[in-house]
């Protein structure tokens, strides 16, 4: 079967390694995101990774809790990187090579981000796990893995939800939501879909870089994404 994407970025919240734990990661889901990784590696796919790090820590807990905007959202950035150092643990236990490259320096835990290094791990076939956003407050992950992506030239960013596409309202709470196949970015923005915070929505656009948005806790669809299998939805 012919491969559609050559390098992509994943794109993954916190919450989704909690599973069905309340905090914290669960080890079924890291698991289970390890092993899709491996089938697209294994297919020939050059795989780049951003994760949150809600599943740690929250801006808004900062908030409630009197700590500075700024300070909370680095506390952020460390979570994303102790996320990562689990993912990176996991898929390389079914032996496949990783790097985990950090915005803020962490010398013993990973490598400092270097756009030019990044692209050569991928081309030898190393998963590249971007760690810590983009190295600074007031941005998302959202925003650091559009840009990322952009950097290396990814070929589409996929963005791993728990449903399977862009609805009208949420389909979890609404039976009734419609789910959209294909969306321009023009009609993303008109009907406020909240795809992604408007800073990394902004850069795609500008960049021509679609964003493919699908359930990635079903099995295989990530595999059948790189395929060219029409799953989720496709803001482009």
């Amino acid at each position: 079967m012919s491969r559609k994407y050559k390098r992509v970025l994943l794109k993954l919240s916190g919450e989704s390694l909690m599973g069905s734990r309340q905090f914290g990661i669960d080890p079924a889901m890291t698991q289970f995101y390890a092993a899709e990784i491996k089938t697209a590696v294994d297919a020939g796919c050059e795989v780049a990774v951003v994760i949150g790090g809600g599943n740690i820590f929250r801006g808004k807990d900062a908030e409630d809790a009197g700590i500075d905007k700024a300070q909370g959202d680095y506390m952020g950035m460390l979570a994303t990187v102790m996320n990562g150092i689990a993912l990176q643990s996991v898929i390389e236990n079914l032996g496949i090579k990783t790097r985990l490259l950090s915005a803020i320096k962490m010398e013993q835990v990973s490598e400092p981000y270097i756009r030019r290094r990044a692209i050569r791990h991928l081309e030898k076939g190393r998963v590249v796990i971007f760690g810590a956003g983009t190295g600074n407050p007031f941005f998302t992950t959202d925003t650091a893995g559009a840009l990322r992506a952009i950097e290396i030239n990814a070929d589409v960013i996929l963005k791993g939800t728990r449903v399977d596409g862009i609805y009208s309202a949420d389909p979890l709470k609404n039976p009734k939501a419609k789910k959209f196949d294909k969306l321009t970015f023009s009609e993303a923005y008109k009907k406020n879909l909240n795809v992604m915070d408007m800073t990394a929505f902004t850069l795609c656009q500008e960049n021509n870089l679609p964003i493919i948005v699908f359930n990635f806790n079903k099995k295989g669809n990530l595999l059948r994404i790189l395929h060219g299998e029409k799953i989720g939805t496709v803001v482009s």
